[in-house]
């Protein structure tokens, strides 16, 4: 049975538990204002994130990442930045937190800026495991591309939005040839302290003659929060829908859910 909208809720409430498990989530890079000298380190962040997910399968529950990106250099007409993030899907097959896959990202970038737009050649690298299952071949792929990145304002709105487009130059256990996305973000602040945002993003994975001879494969992700801004950090608070491609790394197959859940970012 999918779950009612008061299970959704005690799911969400219960991630604070789970989030802090993984202390013990694409965070995709943003467009940013120059320096007006070149820096190093000059940027990170990090976020925690986890979110309840609606679906009749019991494969999948529970979704949480976390990850740091950072810019290594800022050399004012551009910069250089690296992207480390780690993902865990949670069912409960087995035990109420049965962790059973993961992702790790590995992604390194530099950038030209122009005109208010940055364009960054991109190289982004995806792992997936199984987590107390048989081991299985590797599963994994590395795409070279490139990245467009600007940020509007409108009034009190910002809108950040970011376009990704490469090709896939080397894969194990699975049939991508190239990758394109694009992510939107528009935050309105409330108050001092308080804002509301929107959040989406859409995908698309070109395949090669696989068996069944499957077409493109297309996900993404919309949600909804409000954020809260402390001194060193900020909560968020969301909910929204998700289509994921290829949800389970062996049967292949897209999944869709709702979330609902929270994130703690450095900023």
């Amino acid at each position: 049975m999918s779950d009612t909208p008061g299970s959704l809720i005690r799911h969400a409430a219960a991630a604070a538990c789970l989030v802090l498990m993984f202390a013990t989530h694409t965070f995709a890079q943003s467009p940013e204002p120059a320096p007006v000298t070149a820096e190093f380190l000059s940027r990170y962040d990090f976020h925690l994130t986890a979110n309840s997910l609606a679906v009749d399968d019991q494969r999948f529950s529970w979704d949480a990442h976390f990850g740091g990106d950072l810019d290594i250099a800022d050399y004012v007409a551009g910069r250089t930045s690296i992207l480390i993030d780690y993902e865990a899907v949670l069912g409960d097959e087995y035990r109420p937190f049965d962790p059973n896959q993961s992702y790790y990202v590995l992604e390194v970038s530099s950038s030209y800026r122009a005109s208010g737009t940055e364009i960054a050649f991109v190289f982004h690298h995806v792992s997936r495991h199984l987590s107390d299952r048989p081991k299985r071949a590797a599963i994994a792929w590395n795409v070279a591309g490139a990245r467009v990145m600007r940020r509007f304002a409108f009034g009190g709105l910002t809108v950040d939005t970011r376009g990704d487009a490469g090709a896939v130059v080397q894969h194990s256990s699975v049939d991508y040839r190239w990758t394109a996305d694009l992510d939107v973000l528009i935050r309105r602040a409330v108050s001092q302290r308080v804002g509301v945002f929107a959040h989406g993003y859409g995908e698309i994975f070109g395949v090669e003659g696989t068996p069944g001879n499957r077409g493109s494969q297309t996900g993404g992700r919309a949600e909804a929060g409000v954020r809260f801004d402390g001194r060193a950090g900020a909560l968020e608070l969301f909910a929204g829908i998700e289509r994921r491609i290829d949800a389970d790394p062996i049967d292949l197959l897209p999944k869709r859910w709702g979330i609902a859940g929270f994130r703690l970012l450095s900023k």
